[in-house]
């Protein structure tokens, strides 16, 4: 059977209507552009058309360009990255009125594709954007020329640089949209273009429009500030968004050919920049994740509608927020009236806030607050589709509270545990229904947090694990899958990571120094101002239960748990390694440094001065050496996974794709040489993973081992 057109043509009245219809998204690649083309020109040559409307299939206009094309540009710098400008400007210079009929997400290549029509009209519920910014890219389809004539100067800076959609009423105010289409869409927008064709030529070219870049050259060299300003508050280290503003100031001062050259460039060097690539690879690492190797194409989702938590503390209430943001019924549970009552009350503040700043109406608020229901006891797991279980992380409890859901849940309902460290299996042996048994290990805070790592056990089906992926995605959060083994792979990496910046801490350098050249270098948070909002005993508990994160023959370092003895509990306390004012920002703290400084010199560690490469190798590479354990070990599927679940829920910045991609960039065999190089002269908790020796023996790297697999 031959594939599908990707294009459908009608003509109705006078009317030609394009359905652009290639699933899942629209995206413009090449067979589609090349369909659209014919479609058009098509259209132009036939005497009983006199309009055209263009628009596309299912709730999508077009998502953007193909990804593919542009990852494949990437990885071979002989291949040329897609190019729309012939499509464009067949369609810009049709003799009959062309109307983009935006009938649901019209994103980057989508934009640009619809920019070029003579009109759009779209639909209530539609968004439009630029959001390449959050590639790595700028957009390269002249998207910044006709954008900035469209909207003007300030709104297209504001556009590229946020990378954040807008609404189609927002759209139409800002002059990208001609018309929101009430009603019939399909009607409205052939209306619109009949109507067209009844007031005549011309019709309105974007690229010939300068009606909106009327700005003096002061004027625009203070938007252009602005701009720069907040694209480095906003999107600290990243190139693309002052490639955008680049862009966009040519096309407020140079003709509209002159300025799509120049923007053209600046795209190619964007998409050729080492953030260019670690970029394109999270976006594709993250598409990727919920591609499960090994699980049944056939393994069936169950639906999830009524979600039970057991544990009212601030990880069940925002567990149970997430759930009912995402209009799901939701029961919350604590074994004390009183204890559940704080629950709620979390719950209900947490929104008076959202409500306060702006993000939610209060009538919104009250539509979440009425789907979650108190309950003191297990009565709740009885009618849940999942139980969730969010006590305190002591596998021992755990175990006593999975007999207790197994007794009270209904047969065929998904057990689950948010432990962040421990044995899933042991849960699902308690529970007596191991393959009914995983773990949903949301993030603090879990109503705000992307990831959700998806624990499975020895025994959990496949079922289990494809109820969990469609869970996750139903609450807008990345579920990553991963094996059932201690600390799983967010936090087992996260412990050497820890463990070597309090080692470099003992032997000289400051918390805070340590902590500024990790957010200097891009992390959101330094590994120090995580510990503190984490809750030092929290860590500490982690430690008692997990014995195996201390590496064979080495000692743990000395000062956190002296923290903890003298109650610095973080952020909790007002207290930890910094120490805290009522807005919650690290305030250096002598009394810890000399603290550390006492406490290494009684032990007899020398200290030294330490410079900033040397405090970035250890600890990063104290990363990337437990994430190749982590892959080879099969805890993680791939390193692409690995990537994303240090991208959605540890801060690791963006722009460097990851710690493995990161890794990958400096090149492994040198990674490995420094390895050693820490080996000799630590010990032996810096022995080189077995995968990280070879992948550098062999000259290959992460992404290499990630292709190899299939």
């Amino acid at each position: 059977m031959s594939a599908p057109e990707p294009v459908r043509v009608t003509v109705e009245d006078g009317v030609g209507v394009v359905v652009i219809d290639s699933p899942p998204v629209n995206a413009l690649a090449r067979d589609v552009r090349e369909a659209l083309a014919g479609a058009v020109a098509q259209l132009a040559a036939d005497a009983g058309v006199q309009a055209i409307v263009i628009t596309g299939a299912g709730r999508t206009f077009v998502a953007g360009a193909d990804i593919r094309e542009l990852e494949a540009a990437l990885r071979d710098p002989r291949v040329e990255p897609p190019d729309f400008h012939a499509l464009l400007q067949l369609v810009e210079d049709c003799s009959k009125p062309v109307v983009m009929a935006v009938n649901g997400v019209a994103l980057g290549g989508g934009l640009e594709l619809a920019m070029a029509g003579h009109y759009r009209v779209a639909a209530p519920g539609a968004r439009l954007g630029l959001p390449e910014v959050n590639l790595g890219i700028i957009p390269g389809a002249e998207g910044t020329q006709r954008l900035t004539r469209l909207v003007g100067v300030e709104q297209a800076l504001d556009l590229c640089v946020s990378g954040k959609p807008i609404t189609a009423e927002d759209a139409r105010r800002a002059g990208l949209v001609d018309l929101v289409v009430e009603g019939d869409f399909s009607a409205g927008a052939a209306a619109f273009a009949r109507a067209a064709v009844r007031r005549g030529p011309p019709h309105p070219r974007t690229r010939e429009r300068a009606d909106k870049l009327g700005a003096g050259s002061g004027a625009l060299e203070g938007l252009l500030a602005a701009a720069r300003e907040k694209a480095g508050k906003t999107r600290r280290h990243q190139r693309a968004p002052i490639a955008a503003i680049e862009a966009i100031a040519a096309a407020a001062t140079l003709p509209f050919d002159e300025g799509c050259r120049r923007e053209r460039s600046l795209s190619l060097g964007c998409l050729s920049s080492e953030q260019g690539r670690a970029m394109v690879h999270a976006f594709l690492a993250e598409r990727d994740a919920a591609r499960v190797p090994g699980l049944a194409p056939d393994a069936k989702a169950a639906e999830i509608e009524e979600i039970a938590v057991i544990g009212a503390g601030t990880m069940g209430a925002g567990i149970a927020m997430a759930c009912a943001n995402a209009g799901l019924r939701v029961s919350l549970a604590d074994a004390s009236a009183e204890a559940l009552e704080r629950g709620l009350a979390t719950i209900r503040r947490n929104y008076q806030s959202s409500v306060e700043r702006g993000r939610l109406s209060a009538e919104a608020v009250a539509e979440r607050l009425a789907r979650v229901r108190g309950e003191v006891g297990y009565g709740g797991c009885a009618s849940a589709d999942l139980v969730i279980e969010a006590v305190f992380e002591s596998l021992a409890l755990k175990k006593e509270v999975f007999a207790e859901i197994a007794r009270h849940a209904r047969p065929g309902s998904l057990l689950a545990s948010n432990t962040s460290t421990l044995d899933v299996d042991q849960l699902g042996q308690a529970a007596s229904r191991p393959e009914s048994v995983l773990g949903l290990h949301f993030f603090s805070p879990a109503q705000v947090m992307r990831l959700v790592e998806i624990v499975r056990g020895a025994e959990t089906s496949d079922a289990a694990v494809a109820t969990a992926l469609r869970f996750a995605k139903k609450l807008s959060k990345v579920g990553v899958v991963v094996r059932n083994a201690a600390g799983f792979v967010g936090n087992r990496m996260m412990f050497p990571y820890m463990y070597e910046a309090q080692f470099v801490a003992e032997e000289g350098a400051s918390p805070e120094r340590i902590d500024r050249v990790l957010t200097d270098w891009g992390m959101a948070m330094g590994i120090f101002a995580v510990d503190d909002m984490g809750g030092l005993d929290v860590a500490w508990r982690i430690r008692q239960e997990l014995h195996q994160f201390d590496a064979p023959g080495t000692r743990k370092p000395l000062v956190a748990d002296r923290l903890v003895e003298m109650g610095r509990l973080g952020q909790k306390t007002g207290r930890g390694w910094y120490r805290y004012a009522d807005d919650r920002k690290p305030i250096p703290d002598p009394e810890v440094v000399e603290l550390v400084r006492s406490t290494a010199l009684a032990h007899g560690i020398e200290r030294r001065e330490i410079d900033d490469e040397e405090i970035l190798e250890r600890t990063l590479y104290a990363l990337v050496n437990e994430g190749a354990r982590v892959l080879s070990e099969g805890v993680a599927a791939r390193a692409a996974d690995i990537d994303v679940i240090y991208l959605t829920g540890y801060g690791f910045p963006a722009f460097r794709g990851g710690p493995m991609c990161w890794a990958d960039s400096v090149g492994l065999q040198k990674v490995h040489e420094r390895v050693l190089a820490f080996q000799r002269r630590h010990g032996s908790r810096w022995e080189p993973a077995p995968l990280l020796a070879r992948l550098a023996r062999e000259g290959s790297s992460f992404g290499e081992y990630d292709a190899a697999l299939g």
